[in-house]
Parts: C-alpha cells; structure tokens; sequence
C-alpha cells in the first residue's frame, strides 16, 4: 500500500513538472517563431521604408518644388530622334529637294529659253532665205501654170504664207501711232494701268491658246490635196482670220509694253512695283492646289514662255527710250535697276513657286529632268526627215508661245527707232542680219547636241525610233497629187520629193494591222496573265503608265491642256 502510495505520489509530482516542461517548451517555440517573424519583418520593413522613402523623394508635394528643381530638370531632360528615324529622314530629303529645285529649275527655264529663241530668230534669219528659194517655184507655176512635175512642197507653202503674214502685219501695224497709245496710258491713274495690264495678260493667254490653232488650220488648208481648183478658195477666209489675229496680237503685246515702259519712267516707281509684285499673286493661286506630274510640265512650259516675252518686251522699252534720249549710253545705266528687278521678281516667283509645289505634292526635283527630256524629244522628232510639223511650230504648240505677233512688233519697233541714212546703215544692216544668222545656226547645233544628251540619259531612244519608224510614209502605189499645180504630174521624174503630212489621228494607221489570214502567235510565257484578276491588274497599270507617262501628252495641243 505505501509503495503505491508513494508511486501516486511520483506521479502526481511529476504531472505538474511535464506540464511545466510542455509548456516552457512551447513558449520557446513561440518565441523563436516570434524572432523569426520578427526578423523577416524588419527586412521587410527595410525594404519598404527605403520604397516608401524614394516614392516621397519622386512624388514630393507641390509645396517641395522648386524653381530650381523644374530648371535642373529641363536641362538634363533627352528624347530619342532614332525612334522615329524614316519621319526624319523624309523631312531632310524635302529640304534637300527644296535645295535642288533652283538649279533644276533654271536648267529646264534656260534650255526652254534657247528653244524660244531658235523659234524666234527663225523668222529672221532662215525663214526670207526659204522664202527667197521658193518664189521663183511658185511663180513659174502661177504665171506659165506648168504641168510637170511638183516644184513647190507643202512646208514651202507655209514658209510663204507666214512671209507674207508678217509683211501684211507689219504695213497695218505702221499705221498705228505709238506714241500716242503711250500719252494716252500715262494720263490714266496708276490703279487703271494695274487692271489693264492684269487685263492684258490674260488676254495674252487667250490669244496663244487660240492662235496656233489658227495658224494650223491656214496651213493644212493649203497643203492638203485638192482634187478641184475652186477647193483652193477655202484658203483665202483662213488667211484673213490668221492675218486677223496676228494683228490684233500683236496690238495686244504692243500695249503690254507701253504699260511696262511708262512703269519705267514713272518718277516714284510705284507702279512697276505694284506690276512686279502682281507676279507674286501667282503664288498664291498655284502653290496650294494639287499639282501631278503633267499639269507641273504644263505650268513650267507656260513659265518659259512668259520669262522670254518678257524679255522681249524689257528689250523694246529699252530700245524705245535709247531713240527718246538720242542712244545716249549714259541712260542705259539709268534703266538698268528697273531691268534687273523685272529679270529677279521673275526668277524668284518662279524658284519659289516650284519649290513649294514640289513640296506640297510630294514631287522630287528628277521631274525637271524629265521635262528637259521631254522637250529634247520634240526637238529632235520635229527635226526629222519624216517630222510632220516644223520645230518652231513644236515649241508653240508645247509651249503656248507663238513668234509671229512678237516678231511682228519688234520689227515695227526697230524700224520706227532706225533711220535709213547712206550706204553704211544698208553695210550694217547686212552685218547685224550675218551676225543673226551666226547666232541662229550655232544655238540650233548646241541645241540639237544637248537635245540627243538629255535623250540618251532619259532612255528616249527607243521611243524616238519607234516614233521615227511610225512617222515614216507609206510607199504609194498611185501618183501622189501634188497641193499646187497640175495632177497630171510624174513624181518619178521629179526632182523633189513631195512628204505626207500627217495629221497625229493618222500615225496610228501607219502601223501594219495583222491580217484575217495570219495566225496569231501566243504571247510569250513572262506575259501571260496568270490569275483571274490578271487582267484587270494588267489594264490598271497600262492606264497608270499612260497617266504618268508624259511622252503621251498630246503634242498638238497647246500647252498639253488636254492631258490624256
């Protein structure tokens, strides 16, 4: 009994104590859970204090920044260009093209220059001569009416009817006094010499738009084959309303220049700056329209044509005040500020005007080059054995600028500024015509040679020669009849060989057509359209390329304005 006693007794003594040790066992457990949280918590807490403490140095209140703060960081702020690198790259290249358009545009302006002065010294120079060597043809065959063969060609005949044009044009222009149109202008106001000289100009377009038309259907009226001689009749209305027109042109270009010249000799100048900047205007009604690469072409043939009658008609003011002041040279130093600012607002509109079309449109400045190929490219096709118009015919027609009228008046000029005084005006006559002649002959050789260049470099000779191939005359298998004479005649025994003028609607019938009877041979493999929408892509892109192709511009339309 005492031994269990003392067991129970054990046993309850050693209850409290296991208990004890149980639970000191587990508060140390607590304990070190408690350390290691407690541990793992202050590392956290590092962590976020030291977040916590840079988000309050970046986001400080308003009340911490400072003007030395916003300073510091405009200074030290970057961006990066090369992230939009292609947006970069196309806005230097427009301010290359910019660069380049100048000197582009001054090569196709001089080249179109030369190409306007062939034209007009053309009626000074070769066109008497070819009148000279055509006479004698044609009167043998009005006054002996010869029946052999065909003495006078169809460009011969319209050699004549321009001689005879100019000669009409000058006796009717005699009689109109300059010198009075000139008081007659200077007693109007100066705002009234502003309209009319807008009002002139304008006029001036209407009439190059209508006058080569004109011309045109005066010579195809005579060159044609008549099968009656009352069909020779038709000619004599055309020549009036041609002769009709030169006139009034040239009355037109005539009162430009008496404007211009009392512009000149106005004391305080105001009215040549009111007329020079009328030139800047252009600005305005161009730059902000939508140019293609044809309508730019036409508006830089027009520029050409309106930069040389321009100088033609600073030419004839300077001519018209050398007579008044007795050819005093001293004078020519008192208008030569006025010619130089009509010659530098005229090269700076047209720089600046072409410069933003270019940019506006999306144009590079390579187009000039084109449009100097192009040029080239009549040049040299109306040059041609089988041409089927002349040359300066070609520049009128792609240009607007016709030569007649302007021909016509500078000659009433220099004759009324001219007097006939002994033998040596008739010795200096002479030379000055010699010297014309010199000049003629060498532009054209220049000309000719640049042309081929600017045809090589373009790749045009393909197209020249397939041109010259379609222009070739078909071998007739009757006698031709010739315009002016007997159609009795033998054109194997003459000497002369009678060309076709070709109207442009007849260059394609030139072509061979295939035939019923001939098979049709399969195209090649490369042009086969593969695909049901082949076709169709095929039609678009014919159609763009005759768009943007600017050998397809209609050559006998003046200026291109239709553009096919």
């Amino acid at each position: 009994m005492r031994g269990a006693k003392e067991e129970d007794r054990s046993e309850g003594v050693s209850a409290p104590r296991h208990k004890a040790l149980l639970h000191r066992r587990g508060r140390e457990g607590s304990q070190h859970k408690e350390t290691t949280m407690g541990s793992r918590s202050r590392l956290a807490g590092t962590v976020g204090s030291s977040g916590t403490s840079a988000a309050k140095r970046e986001r400080r209140p308003l009340g911490d920044v400072s003007l030395l703060h916003f300073v510091s960081a405009e200074l030290t702020r970057g961006y990066f260009l090369q992230h939009n690198e292609a947006k970069f790259m196309e806005r230097r290249q427009r301010v290359y093209t910019c660069m380049r358009i100048p000197r582009e545009l001054e090569k196709l302006m001089v080249f179109g220059f030369f190409l306007c002065l062939d034209a007009f010294l053309y009626m000074f120079t070769l066109l008497p001569l070819r009148v000279l060597l055509t006479l004698p043809r044609l009167l043998l065959l009005l006054c002996f009416k010869l029946r052999g063969p065909c003495m006078v060609q169809p460009s011969q005949l319209c050699d004549v009817l321009k001689a005879f044009i100019m000669v009409i044009c000058c006796c009717l222009l005699h009689y109109v006094d300059y010198s009075m149109m000139y008081h007659m202008i200077r007693g109007q106001s100066v705002i009234k010499l502003y309209v009319i000289y807008n009002m002139m100009e304008v006029a001036d377009r209407l009439f190059s738009s209508v006058g080569q038309d004109i011309l045109d259907a005066l010579y195809w009226t005579a060159a044609e084959p008549k099968e009656r001689k009352r069909a020779h009749i038709g000619l004599i209305p055309h020549f009036v309303i041609a002769v009709l027109y030169v006139f009034l042109h040239a009355v037109l270009i005539m009162i430009q220049a008496t404007t211009l010249n009392v512009a000149f000799n106005s004391h305080n100048k105001s009215l040549l700056t009111i007329m020079m900047s009328n030139n800047f205007v252009e600005i305005k009604g161009s730059v902000f329209k939508k140019f293609e690469k044809n309508n730019l072409f036409r508006m830089s043939n027009s520029d050409i044509k309106e930069r040389f009658t321009n100088y033609v008609l600073v030419l004839i003011v300077c001519l018209r005040n050398m007579e008044q002041f007795s050819w005093n040279p001293e004078h020519l130093w008192v208008l030569l500020p006025d010619v130089c600012m009509v010659i530098t607002s005229e090269v700076a509109v047209d720089v600046v005007k072409h410069a933003f079309i270019t940019k506006f449109n999306d144009l590079t400045a390579d187009v000039y080059s084109e449009y100097r190929a192009r040029l080239a490219f009549d040049l040299v096709s109306s040059r041609q054995k089988t041409a089927c118009t002349d040359y300066s015919d070609s520049v009128a027609r792609r240009m607007g600028f016709i030569p007649l009228p302007l021909a016509v008046l500078l000659i009433r000029v220099v004759l009324s500024c001219l007097r006939a005084e002994g033998p040596l005006f008739y010795v200096c006559l002479v030379l000055f015509f010699m010297g014309m002649m010199t000049l003629k002959v060498l532009n054209s050789i220049i000309l000719v040679g640049k042309s081929c260049i600017y045809i090589k470099e373009a790749n045009l000779e393909d197209r020249l020669t397939r041109h010259r191939s379609a222009s070739a005359p078909r071998k007739a298998t009757s006698r031709p009849k010739c315009p002016v004479g007997s159609p009795k005649a033998d054109p194997v025994d003459s000497p002369i060989s009678t060309p076709i003028i070709l109207q442009p609607a007849e260059l394609g019938s030139l072509v061979p057509k295939p035939s019923i009877c001939t098979p049709v041979r399969p195209p090649p493999e490369s042009d086969r359209a593969e695909g049901p929408g082949a076709p169709q892509n095929a039609s678009e892109a014919k159609l763009r390329t005759r768009k943007d192709d600017l050998l397809g511009i209609d050559r006998f339309t003046i200026c291109g304005n239709r553009i096919d």
